[in-house]
């Protein structure tokens, strides 16, 4: 993705300081607060524009959504969209997936997205990919016992790399669909880049993964 500087994102960003929330390590374990709610928290991996997070947070009030992205430059579309819209359940982080355990607790998340995720073709890049096993971990620690990561690509190899990563992991493959929009799956949320390939006649590529760590 190249990324166009916005000189006026951070701005932007501070003025919005209820919605992308500086200094996330303070929340961690108390995220219903910030939500002034005990709904269950979702997040998305690397959030983009934000189209698919403010959809399911409109599509599913009773849900929190945080979107995690590292550019500023990108999450402003986000946020931009929480603005117009009023939606009252989404937070984003500008922030690295990498440090996800320093603004969570354990067992305080319901489910991770990852919609789209830079496949990093290369093998020597392989430890970068999100669904990589140090990635994993991650998620584990902070989803609840028997929680679930939902993924979505168009790229056939970081599919088939998912899948085998999952499955090495230990996780149950759940509705494993190798053309999301030529199945009978209800209720999806599309990405701006889902839109963007889907017009193209790119197949979609989904699969629910869940940890096997339940007491």
């Amino acid at each position: 993705m190249r990324l166009r500087h916005k000189p006026w994102a951070k701005d932007f960003i501070a003025e919005h300081s209820q919605y992308v929330i500086a200094n996330p390590e303070q929340y961690k374990g108390k995220w219903h607060e910030v939500f002034g709610n005990d709904h269950p928290i979702h997040i998305e991996v690397g959030t983009g524009k934000g189209q698919f997070l403010a959809g399911m947070s409109v599509q599913n009030p009773g849900i929190n959504y945080i979107g995690i992205e590292l550019f500023d430059s990108v999450i402003v579309a986000a946020l931009q969209k929480i603005v117009d819209q009023k939606l009252p359940n989404m937070k984003l982080l500008n922030v690295n997936a990498q440090n996800l355990t320093d603004y969570f607790d354990d067992n305080e998340i319901e489910r991770v997205y990852l919609n789209f995720s830079d496949p990093w073709p290369k093998s020597r890049h392989s430890k970068r990919r999100l669904t990589y096993k140090s990635f994993l971990e991650i998620y584990e620690k902070i989803l609840v016992k028997g929680g679930e990561v939902h993924f979505k690509t168009d790229n056939q190899g970081l599919f088939e790399f998912s899948l085998i990563s999952f499955s090495e992991y230990g996780m149950q493959l759940k509705f494993v669909s190798l053309d999301l929009h030529n199945s009978d799956f209800e209720g999806n949320i599309m990405t701006e880049y889902e839109e963007k390939f889907s017009e193209k006649g790119q197949r979609i590529y989904r699969v629910e993964a869940k940890f096997m760590n339940e007491e």
